[in-house]
């Protein structure tokens, strides 16, 4: 059919209607497009185009409470490729090759990544100094020495176990470095530049540079000093008595603050790689988890108190060295017993059937609602990474050999960092914190404070009334009692010595123990107590003997370092056959050789210098403590002189 001209004019008008709207619709799109989006699409165009060469941000330093750094950065940078710019990838690796310690071959490959930027590593991170500067003089298309730092610990082994210690990354991997990863990072800056798809630098383009904001600076309440004391006594324990393992903690009992921590065997966090898993992956104080012995005595006895079911001074105990309970003997460390004694003389004695007989007079629901009160059975949550919880009996387990071993500290697992919670509590006036490291944030720009971390108050387990009762009855302990080797004159010392026999393969080994002494002072108000275990150690494995003189020593040190003042109203220490007491030297100045023998009651011996009727000087000088017999040498003069 003949189509008229009318109707091909008029399809031919509606044709050019069409296009002509739809070119409007277009024109009205792109017009809206470049008005209304354009810079949101510029801008995705441009994250397209852009590259980013990364600039780690220096992580925050970790000092001691003093402000001491005991973990801070070197400079140490990284060597980065963009695969695109490198122009010659076999010349380039050959030049790079003997300088990173990398084969040719390793080179050419990451240099032919089809990526925007390329680590060459292993041998490119955390180089020297020097290194980078050789690199950065060869000139080499497409190669950046980016800043990078790694992680230094100037005191070697000082504290490994609290620190722990970073990866590759300068991420943190273990100890505070992990716990406190995100704050100590940072966050970390870049080098970005334009590049079209081949990876090009585009042209006209420019670099920016943003800078990483540099990790907070965490603040332990660690001290130094007192961490190396530890130290320097977990090792020589674990020299003199060829120990499996040492550990220790000392806390400030009155706000939870830990003040050391250590473990033997040891590591260096700046070459964890050179040890195994096992060695800085257990924080022994906080992971082991082992029956406490005698030490554990304590908790029995501040319930006993607070129940008000033993009076230490008038309640008697008679000790034929073992007690019967549910058909099974369970006896006394002295072969014998200790015979008729008050419940002091218990305490002093470390006496088992004595604190059977505590046990049985609280019954279990109560003895275990204190051990649980305490703190036993569950994490003390303190803020390092891998801490055990402890393992104590469910309430249907337990019978009356259950609550009598319990009494005693057998049968029950906990583990130190529990313990000294624990015994903190019982001394300082009933509190239980919960035990931390940290102490504060610090801005490393301003040096300001930016967070303090506040003691936690977990709850009250017995009165202050009970407390100062638990606290004179441990210092008794170490006068008069199985912690004497703990004394330390001039100081009032409490404290509690525990053996404790190891479980092998689900028996008691009647070979292998973990001794242990927990000790505080001053006894009437402690600023510090200190726990430390030896894992089996060779010879004699009693706490007294072992544990008692390693805190003996730590004690004593920090509390001569801590400025805490000498005292003269101690409990006088009771002296048994072989040991030597100590005496105080008297003023002899102005004295007679004649009178002085008749006073000095062979306390002494006389070594005499010069001539004269008097005493003009002597050594050592009045007030000074020694052994009974020690030599005091005098200087003989005239009255004048």
């Amino acid at each position: 059919m003949k189509v008229s001209k009318v109707v091909t004019r008029r399809r031919m008008l509606y044709t050019l209607l069409s296009l002509a709207v739809l070119f409007a619709a277009l024109v009205v799109r792109l017009a809206y497009v470049q008005l209304s989006e354009g810079n949101e699409l510029s801008a995705k165009a441009e994250d397209s185009w852009r590259r980013n060469i990364p600039f780690t941000a220096k992580r925050g330093e970790i000092l001691d409470r003093e402000g001491i750094a005991l973990s801070y950065n070197i400079s140490s940078p990284t060597v980065i490729a963009i695969p695109v710019q490198v122009k010659e990838k076999q010349k380039t690796a050959q030049q790079l090759a003997p300088l990173l310690g990398m084969t040719e071959d390793k080179l050419t490959a990451l240099l032919s990544k089809r990526e925007s930027t390329v680590k060459l590593q292993p041998g490119g991170r955390k180089i020297t100094m020097e290194l980078a500067g050789k690199i950065r003089d060869l000139q080499l298309p497409g190669i950046v020495v980016a800043e990078d730092n790694k992680r230094y610990y100037p005191y070697g082994d000082l504290a490994a176990h609290i620190l722990g210690f970073t990866g590759i990354d300068n991420q943190g991997i273990t100890g505070v470095e992990r716990v406190y990863d995100k704050l100590l990072q940072g966050i970390e800056g870049n080098i970005s530049y334009l590049s079209d798809a081949g990876g090009r630098l585009m042209p006209g383009s420019s670099e920016k540079y943003s800078a990483p904001l540099d990790g907070l600076s965490l603040q332990l309440t660690i001290d130094k000093q007192i961490q190396s004391i530890m130290e320097r006594e977990l090792d020589q324990a674990m020299v003199k008595y060829q120990a499996q393992g040492s550990w220790a903690i000392a806390m400030n009992p009155k706000n939870g603050e830990i003040l050391a921590m250590a473990s033997r065997p040891g590591y260096e966090p700046g070459n964890y790689k050179e040890y195994n898993t096992e060695t800085y992956n257990r924080n022994l104080p906080i992971w082991m988890t082992y029956e406490p012995g005698s030490t554990f005595k304590i908790i029995t006895l501040a319930a006993a108190l607070q129940e008000g079911k033993v009076d230490l001074q008038n309640d008697l105990f008679f000790d034929p060295g073992f007690i019967e309970v549910g058909g099974a003997r369970l006896r006394c460390w002295k072969k014998g017993g200790h015979g008729s004694e008050t419940f002091m003389q218990v305490v002093e004695n470390s006496c088992n059937p004595g604190f059977v007989a505590l046990g049985q007079r609280l019954g279990k629901e109560t003895l275990f609602k204190y051990i649980r009160n305490f703190g036993f059975g569950t994490k003390t949550g303190i803020d390092l990474n891998g801490e055990s919880n402890g393992i104590l009996f469910k309430p249907a387990q337990v019978g009356p050999v259950e609550l009598a071993t319990t009494a005693f500290g057998q049968g029950v697992s906990v583990t130190p960092i529990q313990q000294i919670a624990a015994v903190s509590a019982a001394i300082n006036g009933g509190n239980l914190y919960k035990p931390h490291v940290a102490k504060a944030w610090i801005n490393p720009e301003t040096g300001k404070t930016v967070s303090v971390v506040s003691p936690e108050l977990v709850k009250q387990v017995i009165s202050a009334e009970t407390s100062k009762k638990v606290r004179e009855a441990l210092e008794s302990v170490v006068a008069k009692g199985t912690g004497r080797p703990a004394f330390i004159d001039g100081y009032r010392v409490g404290g509690k010595t525990g053996t404790a026999q190891k479980v092998i393969n689900g028996h008691y080994s009647t070979t292998e123990h973990i001794v242990s002494f927990i000790g505080f002072a001053p006894a009437d108000d402690p600023q510090i107590v200190v726990y430390t275990a030896v894992d089996n150690p060779k010879g004699i494995q009693f706490g007294g003997v072992v544990a008692a003189p390693i805190v003996q020593n730590i004690l004593e040190d920090s509390l001569h370092y801590m400025k805490v003042p000498e005292r003269s109203d101690q409990l006088p220490k009771t002296y048994k056959l072989g040991e030597v007491p100590i005496v105080t030297v008297p003023d002899l100045t102005g004295a007679s050789v004649q009178d002085i023998y008749e006073d000095l009651n062979m306390n002494f011996s006389l070594a005499r210098s010069g001539s004269g009727s008097v005493v003009i000087n002597q050594a050592p000088k009045a007030g000074t403590r020694v052994e009974q017999g020690s030599t005091i040498r005098i200087y003989m003069g005239s009255p004048s002189e």
